[in-house]
């Protein structure tokens, strides 16, 4: 293992997408290898060839980046989104719609997720509500935008059978989702780090990125609680993951908890 070069190319991907490797290179080296193999590059001469080759990093960003994700996850909390903080836009129109981002949405089970809540709510008419799903992975974005899943996928290991049979349109060996749920989906490429995300994604009432602030240290996770906090209209909510906090940050946020969960709330700005 050429730690010269791994340690050069974890901070290359530290340096574009924020994902730390450089404490765990045994790791990096693991889920490179056969990628340089194939190339027949060393480590160091693969630094290089990302600089010469720019669609390289979207290969690379596959192999570096977990996209293990399901229907319905963590219950409680989508619980609470649906019963105490929908209910608070239920005025929203199509001419003030709603708006969502799935930041980090990998595959699209937490949008299409989303959308399926929203539509069992039923506070909302066409057009009032826009989910924006996004991704560094192009792969995964363009998996999540077909909206077809395996029938042996784990996607579906929490999903209850009554929104299986109301929300996907059973084929041959796959579920997909309807048009309903679909079209209230948006799907975009994009790196959450990019100075430029705010333009990207515009301002919005709630953000979801659950599960991804686990890989980044406490530089970056600070980078992108201002981030979000930019992002988000006053009063706007913040869902993380259960093992992720942004408490003691002085981020603008405020932390509400519930019996079962937990999720933050911006302060109005001065």
């Amino acid at each position: 293992m050429n730690d010269i070069g791994l340690k050069n190319l974890a901070t290359m991907i530290y340096d574009r997408c924020g994902i730390d490797y450089l404490k765990n290179l045994k790791s990096l080296n693991t889920k490179i290898s056969q990628r340089i193999k194939e190339l027949e590059l060393s480590t160091w001469e693969y630094c290089g060839y990302l600089r010469v080759e720019k669609e390289e990093w979207d290969k690379l960003i596959e192999l570096i980046t977990i996209n293990e994700t399901y229907f319905f996850r963590e219950e409680n909390l989508l619980k609470e989104f649906k019963e105490t903080i929908l209910p608070q836009y239920g005025g929203r129109t199509k001419d003030n719609p709603l708006r969502i981002w799935c930041a980090a949405s990998s595959t699209g089970e937490e949008p299409y997720t989303l959308s399926m809540l929203i539509e069992e709510s039923k506070l909302f008419g066409h057009g009032a509500v826009e989910i924006i799903a996004s991704d560094i992975n192009k792969k995964v974005v363009k998996k999540a935008e077909s909206g077809c899943y395996s029938k042996k996928s784990f996607s579906f290991r929490k999903t209850p059978s009554e929104m299986l049979n109301k929300y996907f349109i059973h084929k041959d060996e796959e579920y997909e989702v309807i048009p309903v749920v679909r079209n209230r989906v948006k799907f975009k490429n994009l790196n959450m780090l990019d100075p430029k995300i705010e333009e990207e994604v515009g301002r919005v009432d709630i953000i979801f990125c659950r599960n991804v602030l686990i890989y980044f240290d406490v530089d970056t996770i600070k980078n992108l609680s201002q981030s979000f906090y930019n992002l988000l209209k006053d009063k706007g909510y913040l869902f993380l993951g259960h093992a992720e906090t942004i408490s003691g940050m002085n981020s603008g946020f405020n932390a509400i908890y519930t019996d079962s969960t937990f999720y933050y709330r911006k302060e109005e700005e001065l």
